[in-house]
């Protein structure tokens, strides 16, 4: 990866952060972006360090935020040509909120910000690049399409679950009408991780039924799904970013181990590739 650029949404902690290590460590210039500006301080000193590669550096934004969004392509496209953008940051809401673009938070972390970042900065690619979105929760089951954002019911995690099938689901539609030959958009599945965005999950968004083991897997997480699990977590994206032998995988699946797999039912119904991608289009104009 010496020479090649890369960006990583969601890169100050967990995934993210194991996902820019590893990149870091094949060589590769690595752009952190992040909210907060301490901690996306702290993560670059520790991937230095850790990496012995100084070519690290963070960019801030909030990703549930058209406008952030648009400067944030606006500064890389400053910053000369980007190789790899990997879609990683996500988002898991305790309560239906919506943001000040009027978007269901969790609907526009998880899906509509890697349309749109993806779509932003696509020129920066100059016809030539990979574009690796990162799925989540438990890929399987049903998507609402009168309920993607919440609007008829919400719970945190069934909501998240169905964000990040349609996250998969736009990302299949997106590789479907992209025309740059040299440009891959794939989905990396990471697994199972005890990261700091499950620490922070409240009973409440829990689904109803699992709500009394709650406590049981607070305990039980750290041990399965903490330390080293959070490090493989990132194997995927790091073998879609980097590896030779995927450079021209175009619009496929990988799972947890790296390795190709089937496409969920839900992704493979062209309705609900066709009508997210129709509403991303929709609510970013």
């Amino acid at each position: 990866m010496r020479g090649k650029t890369v960006l990583v949404t969601g890169g100050t902690g967990g995934i993210g952060k194991e996902t820019a290590r590893g990149l870091a460590r094949l060589g590769a210039e690595v752009i952190l972006v992040g909210r907060d500006g301490g901690r996306a301080s702290a993560a670059v000193a520790e991937l230095r360090s850790d990496t012995g590669n100084p070519r690290i550096e963070a960019l801030l934004a909030d990703v549930t935020s058209q406008d952030d969004l648009h400067r944030l392509a606006s500064q890389v496209g400053d910053r000369g040509a980007l190789d790899v953008l990997i879609n990683n940051a996500g988002m898991v809401k305790e309560r239906r909120e919506l943001t000040a673009d009027g978007v269901e938070t969790a609907f526009a972390a998880n899906v509509l910000a890697p349309y749109l970042l993806t779509r932003l900065l696509m020129p920066a690619m100059g016809g030539s690049g990979r574009v690796v979105n990162i799925a989540g929760g438990v890929p399987r089951g049903g998507i609402a399409l009168d309920n993607l954002q919440g609007e008829k019911s919400y719970a945190g995690l069934l909501h998240y679950n169905q964000t990040k099938l349609a996250l998969m689901a736009m990302s299949r539609a997106f590789a479907e009408q992209v025309r740059e030959p040299g440009i891959t958009i794939n989905v990396a599945y990471p697994g199972h991780a005890y990261t700091d965005m499950n620490k922070a999950l409240p009973t409440s968004a829990y689904p109803l039924v699992s709500r009394p083991i709650v406590p049981l897997l607070r305990r039980l997480m750290p041990v399965l799904y903490g330390g080293a699990a959070i490090g493989r977590a990132a194997a995927s994206s790091v073998h879609l970013a980097s590896d030779p032998g995927v450079a021209e995988v175009h619009g496929a699946y990988f799972n947890s181990k790296a390795q190709r797999a089937p496409w969920p039912a839900a992704v493979q119904d062209r309705r609900n590739r066709e009508a997210i991608w129709a509403l991303c289009a929709e609510l970013t104009r």
